[in-house]
């Protein structure tokens, strides 16, 4: 029995010492990991900032390009008829739109949607414009027509569509 109690005053506080070492390595180990996943998060938003910033500017860029009277501006309606000029602006507008469409990868799902009405929008306007005119209309009153459907809409797709990557931007600052 003796014996016994010897065993226990030398094991239990050999196995509390042990216990405890267990917890401080414990301890060590997940705040390393948390300080490594700190790091590499910096690391990771260092480089990937920049990258969101450039997507977010070509973004603003693209739905300031494809504004109706952006468009048109760019466009010389005065020697096209109204539908070589329809054609042009709608072939302009997609090629915008699938130059920029890799951006979609840096923005969350509603801003992405929020760009792509705008663009269906866009689309609707020329193509209600060019509905409105005679087969022998020329590319200036083609332009009219846009003007006139841009100024009718009271919900503005593309000014919603850059609020939308302007907020989602403003998170990370």
């Amino acid at each position: 029995m003796e014996y016994l109690v010897d065993l226990l005053k030398i094991l239990l506080p050999a196995g509390i010492v042990l216990y405890g070492m267990y917890l401080v390595v414990v301890s060590f180990l997940s705040k390393e990991r948390e300080r490594t996943l700190v790091e590499l998060k910096t690391q990771n938003s260092q480089t990937i900032l920049p990258i969101r910033l450039q997507a977010a500017e070509r973004i603003c860029l693209f739905l300031e390009r494809i504004t109706p009277n952006n468009l048109v501006r760019r466009s010389n309606p005065g020697s096209l008829t109204a539908g070589e000029l329809h054609t042009l602006l709608l072939v302009e507008m997609r090629e915008e739109f699938n130059h920029n469409f890799s951006q979609q990868v840096y923005f969350s799902e509603e801003t992405w949607e929020a760009v792509k009405r705008a663009v269906e929008e866009v689309t609707t306007i020329l193509n209600q414009s060019r509905q409105m005119l005679n087969d022998d209309a020329k590319g200036i009153d083609m332009a009219k027509a846009i003007f006139a459907q841009t100024l009718e809409r009271k919900n503005d797709a593309i000014s919603y569509a850059l609020k939308q990557v302007k907020s989602e931007i403003q998170i990370y600052f």
